[in-house]
């Protein structure tokens, strides 16, 4: 038996599935190459969904519950909109130690001997080529998520920098967890 997606190729990619949990046998790097596949196709949909067909530009904001809106923001920088840049030399700058980031992370691929590995650096892939196509089609990223409770609003973002967090805490964990107990050390 197959994972079953809309895809049939992406199934036979992914490795079959024995019991309901993925075989073990596909690779972490297969692994990580289809969870960046799949969280880069996720980034950019919801993206291109957001501005070509529901018009975001047009209608932002919109409110979706009362702590949830769809708001369109160009980001210029990086993180929470740090070191903003007017010149266009910036996106070339930011697309390219993107690029650089994900190769970097690709090689780390290869050699990831665990399957959290792997999801943490696919993540990160991801996400880094998710915002890395936006600055290179805009000279920014698409932020579109805003969040608020009683007065507090946390920053805009968007499907690629949530994996990009997710990557950052999968990999500490993942560092934790391999490092040799101290006490044990200590004996």
């Amino acid at each position: 038996m197959y994972v079953v997606y809309k895809a049939q190729r992406a199934a036979v990619f992914v490795g079959p599935v024995i019991n309901g949990k993925l075989d073990s046998s596909v690779s972490p790097f297969r692994l990580g190459i289809v969870i960046a596949i799949v969280t880069l196709l996720f980034d950019q949909g919801t993206k291109r969904y957001l501005l070509d067909v529901f018009g975001l530009a047009e209608r932002s904001p919109v409110t979706v519950t009362s702590w949830f809106d769809l708001v369109l923001v160009w980001n210029r920088g990086i993180s929470y909109g740090l070191f903003q840049q007017d010149h266009w030399l910036g996106p070339v700058i930011f697309v390219a130690i993107a690029i650089g980031a994900a190769v970097f992370c690709t090689f780390w691929l290869k050699r990831a001997e665990n399957r959290i590995l792997a999801i943490g650096l696919g993540l990160l892939i991801g996400g880094a080529l998710g915002n890395a196509i936006d600055r290179a089609l805009y000279g920014a990223v698409v932020d579109f998520v805003a969040l608020h409770y009683r007065g507090f609003s946390w920053y805009v973002f968007n499907v690629a920098d949530v994996a990009i967090v997710a990557a950052v805490a999968v990999l500490l964990y993942d560092s934790l967890k391999s490092r040799p107990n101290l006490a044990e050390k200590s004996e």
